[in-house]
């Protein structure tokens, strides 16, 4: 699949190509992809991942610092592909026991998985260490940070043709999503996400100085 590498973000000082070997080391990170069924939306989250990491100094998901964001709530041990997947296999395992007991839940799969797989696509942009550095050096500039994550993995999610029910799980499975009304997917994607943070803290999984002193 081609990307428009050309269309990158305002204020980019840098943009990788993507490349088949970017997007089999995105699938190799991420094996539940290959549980999405449709072939086309499978092969379009990997493109989305591989173009977020392709305009980022991140070479590879793993990469990305274990944490919500940066700075809170960090594992204490582990990656971003860790809490990626984890809320997926999380998202995956709500919706079938749900499915079950209420099988009239029109709950489709393959939207959960790839919405779990591409919720925090956007952390290749909030995370990056050279945007950090020049948002610390000057908040008024273009504030701290300028588009958080859920934002900027809408625009990731559009850009390479992901329909809009995987970008608004991107846009809104966070505090943004409180301004909507969310999908069903992305209410599985939301308590999952939740589920997995809050079970690490009460397991002492969670650095104590990084949890935000409101919880």
């Amino acid at each position: 699949m081609a990307t428009n590498v050309a269309l990158k973000p305002a204020g980019a000082k840098r943009s990788r190509e993507v490349t088949d070997e970017l997007r089999a080391l995105v699938r190799k990170e991420l094996p539940e992809v290959d549980e999405i069924k449709n072939a086309d939306l499978r092969a379009k989250v990997i493109e989305a991942w591989a173009l977020a990491l392709a305009r980022s100094s991140y070479k590879s998901i793993r990469e990305i610092p274990p944490e919500g964001a940066p700075g809170s709530m960090v594992l204490t041990r582990g990656d971003q592909t860790d809490h990626l997947r984890g809320v997926t296999r999380l998202a995956m395992k709500m919706a079938e026991e749900m499915q079950e007991h209420y099988p009239e839940l029109k709950i489709d799969r393959d939207i959960v998985i790839a919405g779990g797989l591409c919720h925090d696509v956007g952390k290749c942009w909030e995370f990056d260490p050279e945007n950090r550095k020049k948002w610390e050096g000057s908040p008024r500039t273009a504030g701290l940070p300028s588009v958080r994550h859920p934002a900027y993995g809408a625009h990731i999610c559009f850009t390479v043709g992901l329909p809009e029910e995987i970008a608004h799980i991107a846009t809104a499975h966070s505090g943004e999503g409180e301004l909507l009304v969310r999908s069903l997917e992305n209410t599985i994607i939301n308590y999952a996400d939740h589920a997995f943070w809050w079970i690490l803290v009460s397991g002492n999984m969670i650095k104590p100085e990084s949890i935000p002193k409101k919880h």
